[in-house]
C-alpha cells in the first residue's frame, strides 16, 4: 500500500434509482470498514440518468413497470433477487411503496450542487432511503428540499438552487463523460483514478480493487 498522505479517492457513477447502486454503496462502506489502514477517503458522486427520456413528473410506477417488463409480476420476478441481495447488505427494500417511477435529473442537479460545496454521501444516502425504503416522490421539489434539510442542507438554499435551473448542462455533461468512458451501466466505481469496476460486486472484489489502486510500482534502481 502506498505510504504517502493523499486521500484515496472513489468516484461513483450511479443513479439514486438504481437499487444496485444502493447495494454497491453499502459494499463499499463494508470493505473500507475492514480497510482500517486506507486512510482518508473522498467519494465523489456523478450523475448516470437510467430513464433520462422520462417527462420531468415522472410516470406512474405500474404504468413503468408494465413497459420495462411486462407487468409487475415480471418485475416481482427479477426484484426478487435485488430484494434478495440488499437484506444481505441490510437494505430492506420495499418495492411496493414506491408509486412513482421519477425523471432524477433534480435530484441529480440536487447532489451536484451539495458535492460542490462538500460531501454529499448523506444527501445521497437520504434520496436512496427516501426513494427505496419510503417510496418518495423525488420529482417534488419540497420532497427534494425536505430531502436535503435531512442530510443536513440549508433547506432556502436548496430550494433557490433547485429553482435557479442552474446545472442541467453540467449534468448532461458529465453524463457524455460517462459514456466516453465506456460506462453503459451502473453503479461504475472508479478507486484512485486507476482501477474500474462495474457493478454491485461483494465487499472482497472491493476491498481486492481499492488494494490493487493503491499499490504502487517500485522504483527502478539507479
Amino acid at each position: 500500500m502506498r505510504n504517502d498522505h493523499a486521500p484515496l479517492t472513489i468516484d461513483i457513477v450511479s443513479d439514486v434509482v438504481c437499487p444496485w447502486c444502493y447495494i454497491g454503496k453499502r459494499h463499499v462502506e463494508a470493505a473500507l470498514a475492514d480497510m482500517p489502514g486506507v486512510g482518508d477517503v473522498v467519494v465523489r458522486w456523478h450523475p448516470y440518468e437510467l430513464n433520462p427520456d422520462l417527462p420531468p413528473e415522472g410516470v406512474e410506477r405500474k404504468r413503468y413497470l408494465e413497459a420495462k417488463f411486462g407487468g409487475p409480476q415480471r418485475a416481482e420476478q427479477v426484484y426478487a433477487r435485488v430484494r434478495d441481495a440488499g437484506q444481505r447488505a441490510g437494505i430492506p427494500f420495499d418495492f411496493d411503496a414506491i408509486a412513482r417511477q421519477p425523471n432524477t435529473r433534480e435530484a441529480h442537479r440536487l447532489v451536484a450542487w451539495v458535492q460542490a460545496n462538500g460531501d454529499a454521501d448523506a444527501l445521497v444516502e437520504r434520496l436512496f432511503r427516501a426513494y427505496f425504503l419510503e417510496g418518495r416522490d423525488l420529482t417534488d421539489r419540497e420532497t427534494l428540499v425536505a430531502l436535503a434539510a435531512d442530510a443536513g442542507v440549508d433547506a432556502d438554499a436548496a430550494r433557490s438552487w433547485l429553482a435557479s435551473e442552474r446545472g442541467v448542462q453540467e449534468i448532461a455533461q458529465a453524463e457524455v463523460r460517462a459514456r466516453e468512458l465506456g460506462i453503459t451501466g451502473v453503479p461504475f466505481f472508479i478507486f484512485d483514478g486507476r482501477i474500474g469496476l462495474s457493478g454491485a460486486h461483494p465487499p472482497e472484489t472491493i476491498r481486492s480493487a481499492i488494494m490493487q489502486a493503491l499499490e504502487r510500482p517500485a522504483q527502478a534502481a539507479g
